[in-house]
């Protein structure tokens, strides 16, 4: 009964589980009035779930809308709709807005949706200070109490009759600013406001201008007054006096400074007045300035100044610019329409002008340190002149230039530049060179001492020629060097190795090896090396010539190898041969010595073989044994002693046409007379003996191999 009970719930169960079923069909968002709001008027957005239910039964919706990814309204619901209001909307409820609903653990989302809240609230500007001196500092404060950062306030200044001066300042984390602005000179009344801005997505968007703020400003001194006497209008010579004053609220700490253009020609401290007097020159012509300075405030006033000549500038004139040593030079001063007047003569130095005669005129017999700048001076009451520098140049005649190679050696390498030097010992500069090659000009140099020259086209026949002319402006013209000869060095080349003899060498001969080269001036370093573990050089020798023969004497063994020579000149470039290879051999008695000592060991075994041979058949048959005929002499006939070939030499046995033959009888007695009749008499035995003709020696026949110039 109880299963039974327990089957019927569960179905029960299963069948009110199986009717709730709902979906999420969208999630909508909207703002009322509309997206674009004015910064102030209320706003509501709401959150609508569209949802489709198999039944009707009620679901709990949780909404939550966020702006800008950022919770800002939350609420549980068993309505499909939410509400977020926004009684009086600020710009910073600017942003994206999207919901989302959330049901019996389904979740739904709506779209974003931009809102703009335009406008902004206007800022309130306050000042730390309603009256100020100049030089004081104003500080101010900007706020957007309702406003969130990021934001920009501007700030201005305004002044009657200019255009108002801004300042920007971009705030990050806060909704205030504060700026201090400086009381300039001729603040008189000032006013202050300030605005607000922020960006939105359009661009940027500005509050209002705030209210302004009225600031009263002191003077601690007046503008100073600037005055000359007599006037401003003078002649040079006459006394003038300037006099700048000022009236100030406190004298402590109060500055007047006289200047002019920017150089400071008096100045005093806690004074109301400052006096200046000169005499005027023509060089006090131009515009004065008097600055009155107190803690940070300044304030200056100008004059200009006039000052007429009284005579002109005078002037040097000589009787010659450049002209030689020892020759006469007179400078006179002179002043155009003025006649009395105090004259002097100076010479211009480093350390100072150097007075050489209190006169008008000034006569010189020049020397070489008279060279220089001169200048003159004229008085007329009291007021001093200097005249326009004027140079004298004196010169001394130049000596006779030498011309030498830059190296030192008077020669140079075939296709290598050449590198000339061109000096005078004497005379004064500038000194213009000349270099030739040939009667032909190559360069013009002008030089202090000396010239170069450098000369890249160097040929074969370029053996001399060389010379440089040197002048300056004294009358005694150009001096010539001595012709200089310049030896051209053609390099080595194509170096080559011969021997003689070639190729083999008998043991204990003479072998000459010719190094020689195609082209190369002398003289030549010849050199012959043999090629070992290293290079073991054998001979040297310097020679005028292209070629040079070493004698090697008594050839050994132990020079076989191979050999090459290198041949190097001034040039300092070593050419080497090709090399050759030398065999050094056994010579040809050496060879027939060692043939006949083979020759004989053979015979001597031979005939020991023999009469070995003879004895055994003796012993074996008796002494009465009866020989009817010898198989040995055919043997030995048709017998042939063989010798493989050695060092060009071989043995191939005796010649059967051209040997000696000896013949030799020999007498046998019959000891068994039952085995054979017997018989007596010779019976002769050939034994053949060839001689060979050894006696021949090999001639050779000379000549230098391996070498281009053999012959």
């Amino acid at each position: 009964m109880y299963l039974a009970l327990l089957v019927i719930f569960l179905q029960c169960s299963e069948v009110y589980a199986q009717g709730k079923v709902f979906t999420f069909n969208r999630v909508e968002i909207r703002v009322q009035p509309s997206v674009k709001v004015k910064n102030g008027a209320p706003m509501s957005i709401s959150c609508h779930a569209d949802i489709s239910k198999n039944t009707d039964f009620q679901l709990k919706h949780n909404f939550t809308i966020f702006k800008d990814g950022k919770l800002v309204f939350m609420t549980v619901s068993d309505k499909e709709d939410a509400w977020y209001e926004i009684p009086a909307a600020k710009s910073s409820d600017t942003g994206d807005y999207e919901c989302t609903v959330k049901a019996d653990g389904k979740l739904g989302f709506s779209n974003s949706i931009y809102v703009w809240v335009a406008g902004m609230t206007k800022p309130i500007l306050t000042a730390d200070k309603k009256e100020v001196v100049e030089g004081e500092v104003v500080k101010l404060r900007c706020e957007l109490p309702e406003e969130v950062p990021p934001l920009e306030f501007v700030f201005r200044k305004i002044k009657t009759n200019s255009a108002p001066k801004e300042k920007r300042v971009p705030e990050q984390n806060q909704n205030f600013s504060e700026v201090e602005y400086y009381v300039e000179e001729g603040d008189n009344i000032l006013q202050f406001d300030c605005f607000g801005k922020r960006q939105v997505r359009s661009g940027w968007e500005s509050s209002q201008h705030s209210n302004r703020t009225l600031v009263t400003v002191k003077e601690p001194f007046i503008k100073p007054t600037l005055i000359t006497k007599p006037s401003n209008n003078v002649t040079e010579g006459d006394q003038i006096e300037f006099e700048c004053s000022t009236v100030v609220a406190q004298i402590r700490d109060i500055e007047i400074i006289f200047q002019k253009n920017r150089t400071i020609l008096n100045s005093v401290r806690d004074k109301k007045f400052l006096r200046y007097s000169t005499v005027a020159t023509q060089e006090d012509s131009g515009e004065y300035l008097c600055k009155v300075e107190q803690g940070t405030v300044s304030k200056t006033s100008k004059l200009n100044v006039f000052v007429s000549e009284l005579f002109p500038r005078p002037t040097l004139s000589a009787s010659m610019t450049k002209l030689d040593e020892s020759k006469d030079l007179i400078l006179s001063c002179s002043i155009n329409g003025v006649r009395r007047a105090n004259f002097s003569i100076l010479r211009k130095s480093p350390s100072g002008d150097v007075l050489l005669k209190n006169s008008r005129v000034l006569p010189i017999k020049v020397s070489v340190n008279d060279t220089g700048f001169y200048t003159c001076k004229a008085e007329v009451k009291g007021i001093v002149k200097e005249s326009k520098s004027v140079r004298i140049n004196v010169y001394a005649p130049v000596s006779k230039p030498t011309l030498s190679v830059v190296s030192g050696s008077p020669e140079v390498v075939l296709g290598k530049p050449l590198q000339l030097i061109c000096h005078s010992v004497m005379g004064t500069p500038p000194i213009t060179f000349t270099f030739y090659k040939g009667d032909e000009i190559k360069k013009n140099v002008t030089n202090d001492t000396y010239a170069t020259f450098l000369d890249e086209d160097i040929g074969l026949n370029d053996n001399g020629g060389y010379k440089c002319d040197a002048r300056n402006n004294h009358s005694s013209g150009v001096k010539t060097s001595n012709i200089l000869n310049v030896t051209v060095i053609v390099p080595i080349r194509d170096a080559s190795l011969g021997s003689i003899p070639y190729g083999e060498v008998e043991v204990g001969s003479d072998t000459a090896f010719l190094c020689s080269v195609k082209e190369g001036s002398w003289p030549i370093d010849f050199k012959f090396f043999k090629k070992t573990d290293h290079e073991v050089l054998l001979h040297e020798v310097r020679e005028y010539s292209d070629r040079t023969i070493w004698h090697k004497k008594t050839m050994k063994r132990r020079d076989t190898g191979t050999y090459y020579c290198m041949a190097s000149n001034r040039a300092s470039v070593d050419v080497r041969s090709r090399p050759i290879t030398i065999s050094v051999i056994l010579a040809v008695w050496q060879k027939g010595v060692i043939a006949a000592f083979v020759l004989t060991a053979m015979a001597g075994a031979g005939a020991v073989a023999l009469w070995w041979f003879l004895r055994k058949k003796k012993k074996a048959k008796g002494p009465s044994m009866e020989m009817s005929g010898s198989p040995l002499a055919p043997n030995l006939t048709s017998e042939k002693l063989t010798r493989q070939p050695s060092d060009g030499n071989y043995y191939s046995g005796p010649d059967l046409e051209s040997a000696e033959v000896d013949y030799t009888e020999v007498e046998v007695s019959t000891l068994d007379p039952h085995r054979a009749p017997e018989q007596k008499g010779t019976e002769t035995v050939y034994s053949e003996i060839r001689k060979t003709n050894n006696d021949s020696m090999e001639n050779r026949n000379s000549r230098i191999y391996g070498h281009p110039d053999a012959t």
